[in-house]
């Protein structure tokens, strides 16, 4: 094989789903394996869904996460420009080519009798598709003369260019992922390859691009494979059969199972939600009242077992419940879309995206404190499997172990409790040094104080009990402030007067103690609780809410050492004298 290129082509219409960002990863990880390059192309033909300030989060989300790239907008390369944008003049030039060599034909129709026939098609109960069944009744370059062609061309005349795909003929490809793929031509549409503003469609560019980038294999979404066929007749027609890409497609990431996310809790806030997108969705919806329509989603969602059932349509639905039960559907199975995240309450994009409307703004996982390689060890997992049991991988383990064809065809599901999951695995194994200079910011940001050499033993006490570095502070509050509640509810239930004179006892041992290593510490009261016969619970559990307020956490022995004698034995005396006032 010669030496790969590969490339990601997103369109800056917005934030980039981590659905892209996969497939980023994927790209990345078989450019790297192979010894090839990882290339980013903006594809921005579409001007009228151009969104400002999408391309630079784009370029941001890729370095956060560490995808470095060969050539791109930003760094240049041998065979830019990398915006379709500023290749506008190639295009034309491509797609007049196809016209010629009668791959193609020029489109005079408008978009008033575009609407005209298809509403004459409807009418009859079809589908109305411009194609090798319905060109030859349309205006364009087939059905009018030449001499009509050439004046309408002389006049300016606005037309489009579209794709003659060929009748009767069985188009293919033969995909890494998914084996042989057939088209039937007459099924397939005459897509437009060049618009009546010169710009190209995605069609057209990006096979122009994908040849002159010299890409040689082409990783995308599921979605794109309906097009693929138009992409392989473009090739041949453009004479580059012999240099085609070979292609891979991705299978999707669904939305996350309803049970992992709906329960008794969460129901109403959800049923609130849904029912507010849903008028929003159909404003027109009179046959129900709001709130006969937020018990019914509540009914639907309460039974979340047996919810994959309950928004099956059913043969006595009536027209109301039906639409209720579409929506509910779409909304809760299928592929997980840019709205879920805002919808089900987790992020689905790598940064936050603050757009110019309010329900355009996102939180991304950096926001919530992921680890950018624990999350590109989740989303590799979404639809690729290494064969074995291991699933921490490093970026360069990743790499190491990538193929194509251990990609699934499957669905992938999203599941975000799997993604704290690998983020809590890597924060378990992070350096403490590292950890400690996170937490730091964080500490002086609430006003408190701590030493390097506290906050990393603050960071190995308690990351094996956190998700995020950010849950810690909290966690760890006792360590840095005296100002804690108790834990009321515990603090009276363990607290036993009978042993009150003994564990006062113990604090007068713990007053004269002048080693207070975790080690002597532990000696120091198991031996206690052995001599005086007393269970552990009966002096470790008050000792612990005293001294933290809570009635777990990391080890004991280890928090009584960083809190240091002085500070452990005052808050021995006061939790003491509380917990004996709330049995008063």
């Amino acid at each position: 094989m010669s030496k790969p290129r590969v490339r990601f082509a997103p369109s800056p219409t917005g934030a980039l789903h981590i659905g892209g960002l996969r497939t980023a990863l994927y790209n990345y990880l078989f450019a790297k394996k192979m010894g090839g390059e990882f290339i980013l192309r903006i594809e921005d033909t579409d001007q009228t869904r151009y969104v400002p300030g999408a391309e630079d989060y784009i370029m941001e989300a890729l370095e956060w996460t560490g995808l470095a790239l060969a050539e791109s907008p930003k760094i240049g390369g041998d065979y830019g420009p990398y915006r379709q944008s500023e290749r506008k003049s190639m295009y034309a030039d491509f797609g007049h080519q196809l016209v010629k060599n009668n791959w193609a034909y020029y489109a005079f129709d408008t978009a008033e009798e575009l609407d005209a026939e298809r509403l004459k098609v409807e009418s009859d109960g079809g589908t109305f598709s411009y194609n090798v069944h319905s060109r030859g009744n349309l205006k364009n370059s087939l059905t009018l003369g030449e001499k009509e062609v050439k004046a309408l061309l002389d006049a300016g005349a606005d037309f489009t260019i579209r794709l003659k795909c060929p009748a009767d003929e069985i188009v293919y490809v033969e995909d890494i992922i998914r084996g042989r793929v057939e088209f039937q031509s007459n099924l397939l549409d005459d897509k437009v390859m060049l618009k009546s503003d010169g710009m190209p469609t995605y069609h057209l560019a990006n096979v122009v691009d994908d040849y002159h980038m010299k890409i040689t294999h082409v990783i995308r979404g599921e979605e794109w494979l309906p097009s693929t066929a138009h992409h392989v007749l473009l090739y041949r027609a453009l004479g580059w059969e012999d240099q085609m890409p070979q292609f891979a497609h991705l299978p999707l990431i669904l939305k996350p199972a309803p049970a992992s996310y709906i329960n008794p809790k969460k129901v109403d806030g959800l049923t609130e939600k849904f029912t507010s997108e849903f008028f929003k969705k159909h404003p027109d919806f009179t046959l129900k009242s709001k709130e006969q329509v937020y018990q019914m989603i509540r009914g639907i969602l309460l039974d979340v077992k047996d919810i994959s059932n309950r928004v099956q349509v059913k043969p006595k639905d009536k027209e109301d419940k039906i639409v209720i039960k579409e929506f509910l559907k779409s909304t809760l199975f299928g592929k997980l879309s840019k709205r879920d995240g805002d919808r089900l309450g987790f992020p689905v994009f790598p940064l936050s995206w603050q757009g110019e409307k309010a329900d355009d703004h996102f939180t991304g996982f950096q926001e919530v404190g992921f680890d950018p390689k624990a999350l590109l060890n989740f989303l590799a997992f979404l639809g690729w499997n290494p064969g074995t049991d291991q699933e921490i991988f490093s970026l360069e383990e990743l790499v190491e172990s990538f193929s194509l064809e251990r990609i699934g065809k499957s669905g992938a599901r999203f599941d975000y409790e799997k993604a704290k999951w690998f983020n809590q695995q890597y924060l378990i194994h992070g350096n403490d040094q590292e950890i400690a200079a996170q937490l730091k910011p964080m500490i002086e940001e609430k006003g408190w104080t701590a030493s390097d050499e506290k906050l990393q033993k603050v960071a190995s006490l308690f990351k094996e009990r956190a998700s995020f570095t950010k849950d810690i502070p909290d966690a760890a509050l006792f360590l840095f402030t005296d100002d804690f509640s108790y834990d009321e509810k515990n603090g009276r239930k363990k607290w036993k007067a009978a042993h009150a004179e003994k564990n006062h006892a113990l604090i007068n041992i713990l007053k004269e103690t002048s080693d207070f290593s975790a080690e002597n510490l532990e000696t120091i009261i198991k031996g206690f609780i052995e001599e005086n016969g007393l269970g552990f619970g009966d002096v470790m559990a008050p000792l612990r809410i005293a001294v933290s307020g809570k009635a777990g956490g990391p080890s004991l022995f280890d928090i009584l050492a960083l809190l240091g004698k002085e500070k452990t034995v005052d808050r021995l005396e006061k939790g003491y004298a509380h917990f004996a006032s709330l049995q008063v």
